[in-house]
Protein backbone atom coordinates (compact mmCIF):
# COMPACT_ATOMS: atom_id res chain seq x y z
CA UNK A 1 0.00 0.00 0.00
CA UNK A 2 1.47 3.23 -1.18
CA UNK A 3 2.15 5.83 1.25
CA UNK A 4 -0.74 8.72 0.63
CA UNK A 5 -2.91 5.35 0.77
CA UNK A 6 -1.80 4.83 4.75
CA UNK A 7 -2.48 8.12 5.43
CA UNK A 8 -5.70 8.86 3.97
CA UNK A 9 -6.60 5.36 6.50
CA UNK A 10 -5.09 7.26 9.48
CA UNK A 11 -6.85 10.57 8.83
CA UNK A 12 -10.07 8.57 8.44
CA UNK A 13 -9.34 6.91 11.38
CA UNK A 14 -8.32 9.58 13.96
CA UNK A 15 -11.01 12.12 12.84
CA UNK A 16 -13.44 9.39 12.65
CA UNK A 17 -12.52 9.03 16.60
CA UNK A 18 -12.90 12.72 16.94
CA UNK A 19 -16.40 12.53 15.35
CA UNK A 20 -17.27 9.82 17.18
CA UNK A 21 -16.20 11.66 20.78
CA UNK A 22 -18.66 14.50 19.91
CA UNK A 23 -21.20 12.37 18.62
CA UNK A 24 -20.88 10.11 22.08
CA UNK A 25 -21.09 13.30 24.28
CA UNK A 26 -24.95 14.12 22.91
CA UNK A 27 -26.15 10.29 23.87
CA UNK A 28 -24.28 10.17 27.08
CA UNK A 29 -25.74 10.54 30.84
CA UNK A 30 -24.62 13.72 31.77
CA UNK A 31 -22.71 11.90 35.02
CA UNK A 32 -20.49 10.10 32.09
CA UNK A 33 -18.74 14.14 31.67
CA UNK A 34 -18.77 15.12 34.78
CA UNK A 35 -16.28 16.86 36.24
CA UNK A 36 -14.66 13.93 37.98
CA UNK A 37 -15.18 11.86 35.18
CA UNK A 38 -13.31 14.58 33.00
CA UNK A 39 -10.44 14.29 35.19
CA UNK A 40 -10.07 10.60 35.70
CA UNK A 41 -10.14 10.76 30.96
CA UNK A 42 -7.57 13.13 31.13
CA UNK A 43 -5.29 11.38 33.56
CA UNK A 44 -5.64 8.21 30.93
CA UNK A 45 -4.96 10.00 27.73
CA UNK A 46 -1.78 12.52 29.41
CA UNK A 47 -0.69 8.80 29.66
CA UNK A 48 -1.60 7.37 26.66
CA UNK A 49 -0.30 10.54 24.80
CA UNK A 50 2.84 10.51 26.42
CA UNK A 51 3.71 6.81 24.43
CA UNK A 52 2.41 7.74 21.71
CA UNK A 53 5.18 10.37 21.24
CA UNK A 54 7.52 8.50 22.23
CA UNK A 55 6.55 5.99 19.85
CA UNK A 56 6.14 8.58 17.11
CA UNK A 57 9.21 10.24 17.79
CA UNK A 58 11.16 6.36 17.71
CA UNK A 59 9.27 5.87 14.35
CA UNK A 60 10.29 9.34 12.81
CA UNK A 61 13.79 9.26 13.92
CA UNK A 62 14.11 5.60 12.34
CA UNK A 63 13.03 6.38 9.42
CA UNK A 64 14.87 9.65 8.77
CA UNK A 65 18.16 7.73 10.00
CA UNK A 66 17.28 4.74 7.19
CA UNK A 67 16.84 7.75 4.54
CA UNK A 68 20.00 9.33 5.88
CA UNK A 69 22.22 6.41 5.64
CA UNK A 70 21.25 5.51 2.09
CA UNK A 71 21.27 8.77 0.59
CA UNK A 72 25.33 8.39 2.36
CA UNK A 73 25.55 5.16 0.47
CA UNK A 74 24.60 6.30 -2.76
CA UNK A 75 26.99 9.19 -2.81
CA UNK A 76 29.68 7.00 -1.54
CA UNK A 77 28.70 4.53 -4.80
CA UNK A 78 28.98 7.12 -6.80
CA UNK A 79 32.35 8.49 -5.53
CA UNK A 80 33.56 4.53 -6.08
CA UNK A 81 32.55 4.29 -9.47
CA UNK A 82 34.00 7.74 -10.65
CA UNK A 83 37.46 6.51 -9.10
CA UNK A 84 37.00 3.58 -10.50
CA UNK A 85 37.03 5.18 -14.24
CA UNK A 86 39.88 7.07 -13.92
CA UNK A 87 41.92 3.87 -12.39
CA UNK A 88 40.59 1.94 -15.11
CA UNK A 89 41.59 5.00 -17.68
CA UNK A 90 45.02 4.80 -15.88
CA UNK A 91 45.38 1.26 -16.78
CA UNK A 92 45.40 1.50 -20.31
CA UNK A 93 43.57 0.88 -23.68
CA UNK A 94 43.37 -3.11 -22.45
CA UNK A 95 40.67 -1.87 -19.62
CA UNK A 96 38.35 -0.47 -22.49
CA UNK A 97 35.63 -3.63 -22.05
CA UNK A 98 36.03 -3.29 -18.40
CA UNK A 99 34.59 0.31 -18.26
CA UNK A 100 32.16 -0.21 -20.71
CA UNK A 101 30.83 -2.76 -18.28
CA UNK A 102 31.13 -0.34 -15.50
CA UNK A 103 28.82 1.87 -17.71
CA UNK A 104 26.43 -0.70 -17.92
CA UNK A 105 26.43 -1.80 -14.05
CA UNK A 106 25.53 2.13 -13.19
CA UNK A 107 22.88 1.43 -15.67
CA UNK A 108 21.44 -0.86 -14.33
CA UNK A 109 21.92 -0.07 -10.76
CA UNK A 110 19.75 3.45 -11.65
CA UNK A 111 17.23 1.14 -13.07
CA UNK A 112 16.84 -1.38 -10.25
CA UNK A 113 16.59 0.94 -7.50
CA UNK A 114 14.68 4.14 -9.28
CA UNK A 115 13.33 2.07 -11.80
CA UNK A 116 14.18 4.62 -14.70
CA UNK A 117 17.32 4.47 -16.74
CA UNK A 118 19.79 6.99 -17.37
CA UNK A 119 18.93 8.93 -20.55
CA UNK A 120 21.07 7.29 -23.88
CA UNK A 121 22.83 5.12 -21.59
CA UNK A 122 24.09 1.23 -22.75
CA UNK A 123 21.87 -1.36 -22.22
CA UNK A 124 21.72 -2.35 -18.91
CA UNK A 125 23.65 -5.43 -17.78
CA UNK A 126 21.20 -8.61 -16.83
CA UNK A 127 22.04 -9.65 -13.17
CA UNK A 128 25.34 -10.77 -12.21
CA UNK A 129 26.56 -7.48 -13.87
CA UNK A 130 28.94 -7.33 -10.62
CA UNK A 131 30.08 -10.72 -11.03
CA UNK A 132 30.74 -10.12 -15.13
CA UNK A 133 32.56 -6.66 -14.23
CA UNK A 134 35.02 -8.49 -11.93
CA UNK A 135 35.69 -11.68 -14.34
CA UNK A 136 36.76 -8.68 -16.33
CA UNK A 137 39.47 -7.38 -14.41
CA UNK A 138 40.28 -10.61 -13.39
CA UNK A 139 41.12 -11.54 -16.88
CA UNK A 140 43.28 -8.45 -17.36
CA UNK A 141 47.15 -9.38 -17.44
CA UNK A 142 49.11 -6.26 -15.93
CA UNK A 143 52.44 -5.80 -18.08
CA UNK A 144 53.96 -3.26 -15.20
CA UNK A 145 53.89 -2.89 -11.21
CA UNK A 146 51.91 -0.17 -11.87
CA UNK A 147 48.99 -2.17 -13.71
CA UNK A 148 49.09 -4.49 -11.03
CA UNK A 149 48.45 -1.92 -8.30
CA UNK A 150 45.59 -0.55 -10.38
CA UNK A 151 43.94 -3.79 -11.01
CA UNK A 152 43.78 -5.10 -7.70
CA UNK A 153 42.75 -1.46 -6.69
CA UNK A 154 39.79 -1.29 -9.02
CA UNK A 155 38.89 -5.35 -8.05
CA UNK A 156 38.58 -4.04 -4.11
CA UNK A 157 36.36 -0.90 -5.51
CA UNK A 158 34.13 -3.72 -7.03
CA UNK A 159 33.96 -5.85 -4.43
CA UNK A 160 32.44 -2.78 -2.50
CA UNK A 161 30.48 -1.42 -4.51
CA UNK A 162 28.80 -4.36 -5.40
CA UNK A 163 27.94 -4.61 -1.83
CA UNK A 164 26.83 -1.57 -1.40
CA UNK A 165 24.40 -2.07 -4.61
CA UNK A 166 23.33 -5.40 -2.73
CA UNK A 167 22.90 -3.29 0.57
CA UNK A 168 20.78 -0.61 -0.99
CA UNK A 169 18.50 -3.28 -2.96
CA UNK A 170 17.78 -4.47 0.16
CA UNK A 171 17.39 -1.86 2.14
CA UNK A 172 14.35 -0.77 -0.39
CA UNK A 173 11.76 -2.53 1.33
CA UNK A 174 10.14 -1.00 4.16
CA UNK A 175 11.61 -1.50 7.79
CA UNK A 176 8.94 -0.21 9.93
CA UNK A 177 7.12 -2.50 11.51
CA UNK A 178 3.51 -2.86 10.59
CA UNK A 179 2.19 -3.76 14.31
CA UNK A 180 3.88 -0.26 15.45
CA UNK A 181 1.68 1.86 12.91
CA UNK A 182 -1.21 -0.02 13.59
CA UNK A 183 -0.75 0.40 17.46
CA UNK A 184 0.31 4.00 17.04
CA UNK A 185 -2.71 4.97 14.93
CA UNK A 186 -5.19 2.86 17.35
CA UNK A 187 -3.76 5.53 20.32
CA UNK A 188 -4.08 8.47 18.09
CA UNK A 189 -7.76 7.37 17.54
CA UNK A 190 -8.34 7.21 21.28
CA UNK A 191 -6.42 10.24 22.16
CA UNK A 192 -9.12 12.19 19.31
CA UNK A 193 -12.49 10.19 20.52
CA UNK A 194 -11.53 11.63 24.52
CA UNK A 195 -10.82 15.10 22.86
CA UNK A 196 -14.23 15.02 20.87
CA UNK A 197 -15.92 13.76 23.78
CA UNK A 198 -15.44 16.87 26.23
CA UNK A 199 -15.04 19.32 23.59
CA UNK A 200 -18.66 21.29 22.55
CA UNK A 201 -19.56 20.81 19.00
CA UNK A 202 -19.54 23.81 17.30
CA UNK A 203 -17.32 24.69 13.84
CA UNK A 204 -14.36 26.14 15.54
CA UNK A 205 -13.69 22.98 17.53
CA UNK A 206 -14.41 20.61 14.49
CA UNK A 207 -12.28 22.21 12.04
CA UNK A 208 -9.64 22.24 14.58
CA UNK A 209 -9.69 18.39 14.90
CA UNK A 210 -9.61 17.96 11.20
CA UNK A 211 -6.03 20.32 11.24
CA UNK A 212 -4.78 18.18 13.80
CA UNK A 213 -6.07 14.95 12.47
CA UNK A 214 -4.67 15.84 8.56
CA UNK A 215 -1.51 16.64 11.10
CA UNK A 216 -1.17 13.87 12.33
CA UNK A 217 -1.98 11.51 8.85
CA UNK A 218 0.78 13.96 7.75
CA UNK A 219 3.33 12.75 9.70
CA UNK A 220 2.56 8.92 8.98
CA UNK A 221 2.95 9.67 5.46
CA UNK A 222 6.88 11.64 5.97
CA UNK A 223 7.23 8.39 7.99
CA UNK A 224 6.54 6.16 5.29
CA UNK A 225 7.88 7.92 2.57
CA UNK A 226 10.89 8.43 4.75
CA UNK A 227 11.69 4.67 5.18
CA UNK A 228 10.83 3.78 1.67
CA UNK A 229 13.62 6.52 -0.28
CA UNK A 230 13.74 5.29 -3.54
CA UNK A 231 10.11 5.72 -4.96
CA UNK A 232 7.39 8.17 -3.95
CA UNK A 233 7.47 11.73 -3.31
CA UNK A 234 10.84 11.69 -0.89
CA UNK A 235 13.33 10.20 -2.72
CA UNK A 236 17.09 9.68 -2.71
CA UNK A 237 18.40 11.56 -5.46
CA UNK A 238 20.05 9.55 -7.79
CA UNK A 239 21.74 12.42 -9.12
CA UNK A 240 24.93 11.54 -8.10
CA UNK A 241 25.26 8.30 -9.68
CA UNK A 242 23.85 10.10 -13.03
CA UNK A 243 26.54 12.97 -13.05
CA UNK A 244 28.96 10.15 -12.79
CA UNK A 245 26.80 7.99 -15.37
CA UNK A 246 27.51 10.99 -18.06
CA UNK A 247 31.22 11.55 -17.37
CA UNK A 248 32.44 7.81 -17.56
CA UNK A 249 34.75 6.72 -20.36
CA UNK A 250 35.55 10.23 -20.96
Amino acid sequence: MSATATAGIVFVCVFGGALLGLFLRTVLPTHHVSTESKDVVKLGMGLLATMAALVLSLLIASAKGSYDTQSTEVTQMAANVALLDRALAHYGPEAADARDLLRRFVAGTIDQLWGRSVTNSPAPLPGGAGDTLYDTLQALSPQSEGQRAIRAEALQIVISTGRTRSLLAAQAHSSIPMPFLVIQVFWVTVIFTSFGLFAPSNATVVVALFVCALSVSGAIFLILELDQPFRGFIEVSSAPLRSVSANLGR
